[in-house]
């Protein structure tokens, strides 16, 4: 797939400002062109940004909502009540859910957490957890990343004596549950400043606030931020504002004191004694967690996150690994199957988006599906199994497309949906797929913007190689962390020519090993390029190539040195 470079370029107001930041932080034009895409437009903004500091959390009461939830909170441990703790069985969902019960925990012993079956209940909150609560005289469930759109199931529960704290941060309907609250950002009536924040994030300020109220010190909050740092980079939320807080100090957390549970994921990982980043989280740790709800029970994950037992620990941890392992045979099994229904259908080309049914395909997996289709096909989605009698699934889009609203539009053929711009999941009765199938391509058909069907890669900036310089890389590695709303800078460079020394590398001798020169200096520059062997010929032949990378550190025999970490490559015409 042939990927367009997009160079992103400033106006002639943020060149003014680019200049006078360069002036005022004494850094190179590049850094400050770097600093202005991302909204930072003065000293004080750069501060903010480069020493984020907990003391600028928003005041949690400014969350619709919060003062009812805190007060019922209050009440039900005052009154011994028994409270359950639910979540979601994804990432966000099972770290909300550990947070609240780790936190609560230390204070309050008539607890207990709930996370729903996959396969037997679905996605939120399930009339079997209700009765279950009701069962065993629970008067009080705190949902965590999930029960936004569940007013039915919420009159239930209060029909049976049973009172719900909703913290999600799904988009809501214009009519909400009638939960005793509901904490969610998104509500168009919310004034809470950020409005980005996880599941996981609701359920922290539910808990900071609790704090606040009952003069417990922040302190005691600081040591679950790992958790939190999990759910941002797992739930791919924006990494700006509150979240680029939460996620700095939570990453602070990781990396130098992290619970017994996270540590058993983590080495596992292969992640021991290295820094951890938010891309570690997002393709290693991530997966792992996920997987035990994808393939078992993702109650199995709290009970790990919560765990201050090392053998405990350990032991989970290897069965999640190789819950992980089983996942991602099972998920290419699938993949292939899905493309292959695809390619067998002439419709598909012409198509702007992609829905795949097939009765028998494992619902734990199919939302990985849908991102590989991404991959392969670049149009929004949607990979469908039959699971109780209907089918149900997960949505994926591409890069602008909202795909909820595209959803949305097909809303009377559904049973259930929720979700947001990039990621959803649904479920409609077997004989609506087709109709809905229709009706989704005419939606995305009539609404995706010609730049959005193609994959597009941002540039921010062009660099020369003499402006790669170690001062240069040690300011840029203070962006970080990156992710949504402030990602790894993408660099290009122009007319590189092998230095003599590159070569190809792998069992396969598929990826490139490259040792790069430029006109600008003599500085050789090592790089890597995964999967871009076919490239080799031209760069011996002492052609020049554009490229485009990020810039990585490699260690390797104790050295450092900066690497490119190429991600895509152009002939340069003659």
């Amino acid at each position: 797939m042939i990927n367009t470079w997009i160079y992103k370029k400033l106006s002639e107001q943020q060149i003014e400002i680019q200049t006078n930041i360069a002036d005022e932080l004494t850094v190179s034009p590049i850094l400050a062109q770097l600093l202005v895409q991302r909204d930072i437009f003065n000293f004080e903004d750069a501060r903010s940004f480069f020493r984020p500091d907990l003391s600028n959390l928003h005041d949690p009461f400014l969350m619709k909502d919060m003062d009812k939830a805190v007060s019922r909170l209050t009440m039900a441990m005052q009154k011994n009540e028994k409270i359950l703790v639910y979540g979601d069985y994804d990432v966000d969902g099972t770290t909300s859910v550990s947070l609240v019960y780790k936190f609560l925990k230390q204070f309050y012993a008539n607890l207990e957490f709930y996370i729903p079956d996959r396969y037997t209940e679905g996605y939120g909150i399930s009339i079997l957890g209700i009765d279950y609560a009701a069962a065993n005289d629970f008067k009080l469930i705190i949902a965590l990343d999930c029960g936004i759109k569940a007013m039915q199931k919420i009159k239930y529960a209060s029909d049976l004596g049973v009172d719900f704290i909703i913290c999600d941060h799904h988009t809501p309907d214009a009519v909400l549950p009638a939960a005793v609250a509901v904490l969610d950002p998104k509500r168009n009536d919310c004034n809470y400043p950020y409005k980005h924040l996880s599941g996981c994030g609701v359920g922290f300020k539910l808990m900071q606030a609790f704090a606040i109220t009952n003069n417990i010190d922040f302190v005691q909050l600081t040591p679950l931020l790992d958790l939190l740092a999990l759910s941002i980079a797992s739930d791919i939320v924006p990494i700006t504002g509150e979240n680029r807080i939460l996620a700095f100090f939570g990453l602070k957390q990781i990396n130098s004191n992290p619970s017994v549970g996270l540590k058993g994921i983590i080495d596992v990982c292969g992640l021991a004694d290295r820094e951890i980043t938010i891309s570690d989280i997002v393709f290693k740790i991530g997966p792992r967690i996920n997987a035990s709800g994808r393939m078992k029970q993702a109650s199995e994950v709290v009970e790990l996150l919560v765990s201050g037992d090392h053998a405990f620990a350990k032991e989970k941890s290897d069965t999640i690994n190789d819950y992980n392992n089983d996942r991602k045979d099972l998920d290419k099994v699938i993949t292939d199957e899905a493309i292959a229904i695809i390619d067998a259908d002439e419709r598909f080309k012409s198509r702007r988006s992609i829905v795949v049914y097939k009765a028998d395909w494992h619902k734990g997996v199919i939302g990985i599906v849908a991102s590989r289709l991404i991959e392969e096909f670049y149009k929004p989605s949607i990979v469908l199994t039959n699971s109780n009698g209907v089918a149900s699934g997960s949505a994926r889009s591409v890069s602008g497309f909202d795909i909820y609203k595209a959803i949305d539009s097909c809303r009377d053929l559904l049973d259930t949906f929720g979700g947001h711009m990039y990621a959803a999941g649904l479920s409609m009765k077997e004989e609506n797929v087709a109709a809905f199938t229709e009706r989704f391509e005419k939606y995305v058909f009539e609404n995706i913007l010609e730049e959005q069907t193609y994959p597009q890669i941002e540039i921010d900036a062009i660099l020369e190689f003499k402006d790669i310089t170690p001062k240069f890389f040690r300011v840029l590695k203070q962006f970080a962390p990156f992710g949504p709303g402030n990602m790894k800078p993408i660099f290009a460079s122009k007319n590189v020519l092998d230095f003599g020394t590159s070569r190809l590398v792998g069992k396969e001798q598929e990826h490139l090993k490259l040792e790069l020169v430029d006109s600008s200096s003599e500085n050789v520059i090592n790089g890597i390029a995964f999967r871009m062997h076919e490239y080799n010929a031209h760069l011996k032949a002492l052609n020049p190539l554009d490229i485009c990378y990020t810039l990585e550190e490699n260690n390797f025999n104790g050295n450092t040195n900066i690497q490119l970490m190429i991600r895509d490559i152009k002939i340069v015409e003659k």
